[in-house]
């Protein structure tokens, strides 16, 4: 089978713009429920490597699908904008970095979200857990962004316990549904909540009525490491402690995901759902993740950033004719490509080019290259994948290549290139693990690759990153994090 190449929108975008024949029509609309896991590392699943065990996410990939040549952006909020919108980053202004609570910020409004499109085509739209695409206006909730219901957090990150985000130097909470802030869950484990969420709301739901949309982004494995002790006993062998907690938040992550098939298979709506599990990024060294045999972490522009995993249900691989129906009309275009064919059938996929990032904010790294000066800016942070080749310019940030710690701490290895250097061109199919540099021995790749940049940056709206507003406080709103404009 030829790897798949695909981005977050190519099922969704699949799903949501299918023909409307008679086939179609005759056929049930699936449930679509879409887990997403926050800085889960690529050697952290237990089919890619042997120290953490996740026996339901095994079983999932067993059975479905495994794209094992997918792309996620190497940080949270370029990842959920473009799973939500089907957009590049550099379309939405949501190039730079991340958003933060303070920011006045957001995925901007003209572009509508999965939820909206699917919300249209008669889905129930439901979502729990990591919003972190903005929240600044009380339009950009996520109860005003296609979803009938919400329960979660709006921000970047949160404790797992007391469920706060700071302000400074202050915490406020950052928990809440639809109908505003949630108070009374103080102590109880992020991951559960919402796991208990997302099985309310496959319970609760009427599949004689609308089909079910179901967006879980948990919080685990996302810093501060923080996980019940009965988890974190299971890898008592780990001599790390980072490690260690981090192998018990999985633990905790692979038991919630088991317990919400057994309640979809229980209701009887498995056998009509397609199931699908990724990370928005890569694995977060220092905080106990890994992405070996894959080169960086979290943040780098290297495949371990951006590379992800996506374990499907059983109607992933059996349900190629249980298409949503629906229409893009007014929408503006999408990003992404129609890989239902290429995940179902195993076709080779139509997709040649893939934008990971143009970052034109990102401090420049060293002086343009002459001999390539007239295309590109070769100090500009940027990445971009075209057929078997990837091209990187400006600072890629760390590209080391990490194996899990043996003992009690990671040894942190930094691969130096030559400090001005800011290019670089790997074969990705017959070296996928980025060793060895081509970008001095084949000069006509790099210049088609960096024309190629160009013509992406030509259609890219300004970064949007302002500076954060004091009149976020929430000591200003009730103690809360939440819209304050």
């Amino acid at each position: 089978m030829e790897r798949v190449f695909a981005n977050y929108l190519v099922l969704f975008a699949a799903l949501i713009s299918a023909s409307s024949s008679a086939t179609v029509q005759s056929t049930p609309k699936p449930n679509i429920v879409f887990v997403l896991a926050d800085d889960y590392g690529y050697n952290d699943i237990g089919y890619h490597g042997d120290q953490i065990k996740t026996p339901v996410l095994d079983r999932l990939a067993a059975s479905g699908v495994k794209l094992e040549n997918y792309y996620v952006q190497p940080i949270c909020t370029p990842t959920r904008s473009q799973l939500l919108s089907g957009r590049y980053q550099i379309h939405t202004g949501l190039q730079h970095s991340i958003i933060v609570n303070s920011q006045a910020n957001a995925l901007p409004l003209d572009s509508p979200t999965i939820a909206d499109k699917l919300k249209e085509s008669g889905y129930a739209t439901h979502m729990a857990g990591k919003w972190h695409v903005g929240f600044y206006k009380e339009e950009f909730m996520p109860q005003n962004r296609g979803f009938d219901t919400y329960y979660g957090y709006l921000g970047g990150h949160d404790t797992y316990y007391t469920h706060t985000n700071n302000f400074t130097t202050k915490a406020y909470l950052d928990w809440r549904d639809e109908t505003g802030p949630v108070f009374n869950e103080s102590g109880l484990y992020s991951a559960q909540l919402l796991t208990n969420r997302a099985i309310q709301v496959v319970r609760g739901h009427n599949p004689d009525k609308h089909p079910l949309f179901l967006y879980l982004a948990y919080q685990s494995v996302h810093n501060p490491l923080q996980v019940p002790e009965r988890y974190e006993k299971q890898y008592k062998h780990i001599k790390d402690e980072n490690r260690r907690l981090y192998a018990g938040m999985v633990a905790a992550l692979d038991e919630g995901v088991g317990n919400l098939t057994a309640a979809l298979k229980e209701t009887g709506l498995w056998d009509n759902t397609v199931f699908i599990l990724s990370t928005d990024n890569g694995g977060t060294v220092l905080y106990g993740g890994n992405n070996y045999p894959l080169r960086g972490w979290k943040g780098r522009d290297a495949r371990r950033g951006l590379r992800g995993r996506r374990s499907g249900g059983p109607t992933v691989s059996s349900g190629c004719g249980r298409l949503a129906g629906g229409s893009l009309n007014g929408t503006k275009d999408l990003d992404g490509f129609d890989q239902w064919d290429t995940i179902i059938k195993g076709n080779k996929s139509p997709r040649k080019v893939m934008l990971h990032n143009i970052d034109i904010l990102y401090t420049p790294s060293g002086q343009p290259l002459e001999k390539y000066v007239h295309i590109w800016d070769t100090s500009v942070r940027a990445a971009l994948r075209m057929g078997d080749y990837k091209i990187i310019t400006g600072d890629p940030r760390n590209g080391s290549w990490v194996p899990p710690p043996d003992g009690r701490h990671y040894d942190l290895p930094e691969i130096k290139d030559d400090p001005d250097k800011n290019l670089w061109l790997f074969n990705i199919k017959g070296d996928p693990y980025e060793h060895h540099d081509l970008s001095k021995k084949e000069p006509e790749v790099v210049e088609v690759m960096l024309r190629m940049l160009k013509a992406m940056n030509e259609t890219a709206v300004p970064p949007h990153f302002p500076p954060r507003d004091p009149q976020s406080n929430p000591a200003l709103h009730g103690g809360v994090w939440g819209p304050w404009q």
